[in-house]
Formats: C-alpha cells, structure tokens, sequence
C-alpha cells in the first residue's frame, strides 16, 4: 500500500507443523478492541476487500484487493496479480496459502485502507488465529473476517430479517460460552455469513460494519467486489 511499510512478522517457508505453532504463538498479539487509525481516532474513510481464488490445480493463486470509499461504498481502485502457489492446502492454515499473494495486491492499492474485510475467518478459528487475524497483524490494520461457511464453534439460527445475529460460541472443552464471532442475517430469509474479529474491532463493530457494507447481496460489497475480481480472467504478472 502506498506510503505503508509493515514490519514483517516471520518467514513463510515454514511447515505445517512450524505454521500450526506460529499461529498460537501470534494470537495472544491480536486486539479486539477498536483501534481505527493512530491512536485509534481516525474515521473509517477507505474500506478494501479482499480475495483469492486458485487456478491450475491450485497451482496458481490469484489474489485480489478492491478499494472503496465509506460509507458510500463507491469502487474507487482494485488489483489482482497471479502468482504461484506457495503453501500447500491445509485444513486450518489458509493464511500462510492466501496472505503472501494478498499483501502483494493491498501493497499496489494507490492508498492505506482504513479497514479491509476478508473472505475468510479471524478470531472465529481453532487457534483464535485465522486469515483476518493474521493479515491485520501483519499489516497493523483493523481487519474483519466475514466468511460464508462456519469453521468452529456452535450456534442457534438467527432470525431471518436483516441485522438479525446469533452469537457464535466456543465449542465443548473450550472457554465455555466464549463469543467467537456472530452469525449475521445480511439480507431477509438468506442465509447468514460468520463474521469475527480480524484485529483492532471489537466484535459488536465488526458486525456493524460488515451490516453497514452489506447492500442489495448477501456478501458485503468489499469481499463480494473481491470475490469476483478473483475470478476475472485477466491478471497483473
């Protein structure tokens, strides 16, 4: 990202077995609270998304990022490189396949976004430490994990308007009744995305925003505009 230059947390030439221990090691590091900008005062006016699809076999990872001014949600700037896959597919570990390839693309936005949503899991993960988590630190950025499909955790269906939550809970021999996301109703009767904490939001704001960026789809406009530039047919090399 323009003007940005974040300090590297680790190699990634790491094992699955090394990647499964940095993971718990890095998530003690992750805020869950608000922190917007320095000192934690500035306004949301950029928000990016984020995404990567596969090609080749997973050979290929095409890595997508998507800017946007808020809270008018208008497109504003995108990127999307192709590179070669890196880190096999492991259950657990989607950040160390995905997020070298993505802060390449947010490193070519021509501005520091004030927020990015990722398809994928933050705090909501079996080590507390997923995609959104691991992106955020890296990058020292409040981030959000809005995902279309559940990874851990339990719970109740939420109504079916709008806004409507269930809280997504710690499973059996965890902290019990831990929150370690929210089931949220993007649109009437469709089915919900798990939203969590990917680092500097709370909880109750990375639902909120993610509500706020949800207009006439199911996904909310930053990770829905990524999702799709990821799966364009043209790439930056």
């Amino acid at each position: 990202m323009s003007g940005s230059a974040a300090t590297p947390l680790h190699s990634w030439g790491l094992s699955p077995k090394e990647a499964i221990a940095l993971q718990k090691a890095l998530a003690g590091a992750v805020i869950r609270s608000d922190r917007f900008g320095p000192g934690g005062r500035r306004a949301i006016e950029r928000v990016a998304g984020v995404d990567a699809a596969f090609a080749d076999d997973g050979r290929i990872i095409r890595a997508a990022a998507v800017m946007l001014d808020y809270p008018g949600l208008s497109r504003t700037d995108e990127v999307l490189i192709e590179r070669p896959t890196t880190f096999p597919y492991v259950p657990g570990l989607l950040s160390f396949r995905e997020v070298p390839a993505l802060l390449e693309a947010l490193g070519q936005l021509p501005a520091v976004p004030d927020l990015i949503l990722c398809d994928g899991h933050g705090y909501a993960h079996p080590r507390r430490f997923g995609l959104a988590c691991h992106l955020g630190l890296w990058l020292d950025t409040p981030t959000i994990g809005v995902a279309k499909s559940r990874l851990t955790g339990s719970h109740d269906e939420p109504g079916p308007s709008k806004g409507d939550v269930a809280w997504l809970l710690a499973g059996k021999g965890e902290r019990p009744h831990e929150r370690l996301g929210a089931v949220l109703r993007t649109r009437e009767w469709v089915k919900p995305v798990y939203v969590s904490v990917g680092h500097r939001v709370s909880l109750r704001t990375a639902v909120a925003l993610t509500l706020a960026c949800a207009t006439r789809y199911r996904l909310p406009e930053p990770t829905r505009l990524a999702d799709k530039l990821s799966k364009a047919h043209k790439a930056k090399t």
